[in-house]
């Protein structure tokens, strides 16, 4: 059974920074792609990074280009979320998920499996 588990959230001054990690279970890390995607209040879940685990392919949302970076480490099954120069917009709770598909996947309905979230809040 694939399992995905968030954590490294919290609360941090806008200009600040914060690592997500996401570590996966239950399959062969290589073979995904993996996404993170955020959730404010009242809004729709949305993009904001992926990485393809087999080539290091990296993809991301316009809103955080240049600021967030994902990575990956094979030998921990593990994906990260670095990301600097935080705005307060940048509040929500944030999903980690993955992917059979090796390719740009930027919508929710791409992927087969999600965490259970992790909040970061940006306070000005």
């Amino acid at each position: 059974q694939v399992q995905l588990v968030e954590s490294g959230g919290g609360l941090v001054q806008a200009g600040g920074s914060l690592r997500l990690s996401c570590a996966a279970s239950g399959r062969i890390f290589s073979l995904y792609t993996m996404g993170w995607f955020r959730q404010a209040p009242g809004k729709e879940r949305e993009f904001v990074a992926a990485i393809t685990c087999s080539g290091g392919n990296t993809y991301y949302a316009d809103s955080v280009k240049g600021r967030f970076t994902i990575s990956e480490d094979n030998a921990k099954n593990t994906v990260y979320l670095q990301m600097n120069s935080m705005k307060t917009e940048d509040t929500a709770v944030y999903y980690c998920a993955d992917t059979r598909l090796l390719t740009r996947a930027t919508k929710t309905s791409q992927y087969d499996y999600w965490g259970q979230g992790t909040q970061v809040t940006v306070s000005s």
